[in-house]
């Protein structure tokens, strides 16, 4: 018997891809297209929402073509997104008021400092389990409704919605028959309450921000409705969505308390499960939704790295190193181990659990004998010892979370590299779990997707269902282990601004 096809529309910063992937989690086929950046000011990211649904429409059916497959085979499609970008537009003709406003946008920076400044942050945490920060979408919401002529008075008469990327191409898809979103989405925006798992009232009337704009919240694997036949040329039911980090988790199989995975691009994101508790973080993590399957919430803890393999891309374009990451790997791995260099990539501030903006870049313990390739190590070495540093934290918020046998998932542009995997070990003291096959995020929203539609008969068969990896145990000694981490932990403190 043939096995029914799952599509995932992967919508994201750089790209719009569609995957259709069999039940057994195995890819079949995909397509892609670029997404245009728009800058109009020093600090300001945009999107063309139009772009974006067009494309995402052209790479949906370009994908199901290329598996040579049927849209009747289609059991059901899933959506993972870039997840603090958002959209306003009208509901009587689907027209964006303004252009997308992406995560990265820091337009929103003072009304995040005047909000800090009047002791509001703390109740901010208490309720959405996030910072005050422009990266989340609710400060950008207020912002369009304060700066659109006249977006504040069309929204009191109802004549607006807002989402974030997943609810604007749902809204679309569905020829404007459903406005929703997941819980995962739902708390990035500074306007949930990740415990009550409803809107918070509080928060909107904090920002300026009227709920009936809102979209509703559904389950990550639930009911989404289905795409208008004109869209598609069928029928499919949208059965899964879910914000791309955690339907990352998700394809990771991170579904069990202390299970964690960290996505190596430019930056790192890494999260780890922590079941049905929303832990309050002592160290700036965030908390947030990890998945709502059945009703039932589930939670992570979420700390970021900015700067990760752009500490490798530095290499060649900071220092001359040419040949690109395998040039870098390979002179980092002929590096003398007597040199104990420190690279510390603060380039663009410190990341969790530091939050430190005004922190930049450092090479310490240079000595005459040391060279690009202790520097190249150095950097790699940076990737995996801020990793430790987000274990460290993890297991001071999360006790519970770390028992047994901890591994870390790994997936990501630098995970491909054995020897950094190695490394990454080494230097945590963690287990580390590669996934063989890359693209998690599509294959987490497959996974929900076909949960949603019945493919899967539960989440445990579900997260069954990815692909193999390879595992990689901790060989260097403790005493070295912990030297280098002494070393890296004197290093930030240096770097620091206060």
């Amino acid at each position: 018997m043939t096995q029914p096809l799952i599509l995932a529309l992967d919508q994201g910063t750089t790209s719009t891809r569609a995957i259709v992937f069999g039940a057994d989690g195995r890819p079949l086929a995909e397509a892609g297209a670029p997404l245009q950046q728009h800058y109009p000011r020093d600090g300001w990211v945009e999107h063309d929402a139009e772009e974006i649904f067009e494309a995402s429409v052209a790479v949906l059916k370009a994908a199901v073509e290329k598996a040579g497959r049927g849209l009747s085979e289609v059991a059901a499609l899933g959506v993972t997104n870039q997840r603090e970008t958002l959209v306003v537009w009208e509901k009587a003709t689907g027209r964006p008021v303004h252009k997308a406003i992406v995560w990265q946008d820091r337009r929103t920076e003072d009304l995040c400092a005047r909000l800090r400044e009047q002791g509001r942050e703390p109740r901010v945490t208490q309720v959405t389990g996030l910072l005050l920060d422009p990266y989340f979408s609710g400060t950008k919401l207020a912002w369009l409704l304060d700066h659109v002529a006249g977006a504040r008075d069309a929204a009191a008469r109802g004549e607006l919605l807002a989402g974030t990327i997943d609810t604007w191409v749902i809204w679309k898809l569905t020829g404007g028959k459903v406005h929703a979103t997941d819980a995962t989405n739902a708390s990035r925006t500074l306007l949930y309450d990740i415990r009550a798992g409803a809107w918070s009232a509080e928060m909107g009337e904090m920002l300026g921000v009227p709920l009936g704009l809102l979209p509703d919240v559904r389950d990550c694997a639930g009911d989404f409705g289905e795409t208008d036949p004109a869209v598609l040329g069928r029928a499919i039911p949208i059965r899964g969505v879910a914000g791309d980090q955690q339907a990352a988790l998700m394809g990771q199989g991170c579904i069990r308390p202390g299970e964690m995975k960290a996505t190596y691009g430019t930056g790192c994101f890494m999260l780890i499960n922590t079941g049905e508790t929303a832990p309050v973080s002592e160290a700036r993590l965030l908390t947030t939704v990890a998945a709502r399957v059945g009703g039932k919430t589930t939670y992570a803890l979420e700390g970021a790295i900015f700067i990760a393999g752009a500490a490798i891309q530095w290499l060649e374009e900071g220092l001359g190193i040419e040949g690109g990451p395998q040039a870098a790997e390979r002179l980092a791995m002929g590096a003398r181990q007597d040199l104990p260099v420190v690279l510390v990539p603060a380039f663009t501030g410190l990341g969790a659990p530091w939050w430190d903006a005004n922190a930049r870049g450092a090479i310490f313990g240079l000595t005459r004998d040391a060279g690009r390739a202790e520097i190249a190590r150095a950097a790699f070495d940076a990737c995996a010892l801020q990793t430790r540093d987000l274990i460290e934290a993890m297991r001071a918020d999360a006790p519970t979370a770390f028992h047994g046998q901890v591994e870390l998932r790994i997936d990501g542009g630098m995970s491909r590299s054995p020897w950094f995997s190695q490394r990454l070990a080494d230097l945590t003291g963690v287990a580390v779990c590669r996934a063989t096959y890359q693209e998690t995020t599509a294959l987490g929203a497959a996974l929900f997707a076909g949960l949603g539609a019945g493919v899967y008969s539960g989440l445990e068969e579900a997260a069954g269902a990815r692909p193999r990896t390879e595992g990689y145990q901790p060989a260097m000694a403790a005493d070295p282990r912990e030297r280098a981490y002494a070393l890296w932990l004197d290093a930030v403190n240096r770097v620091r601004s206060s």
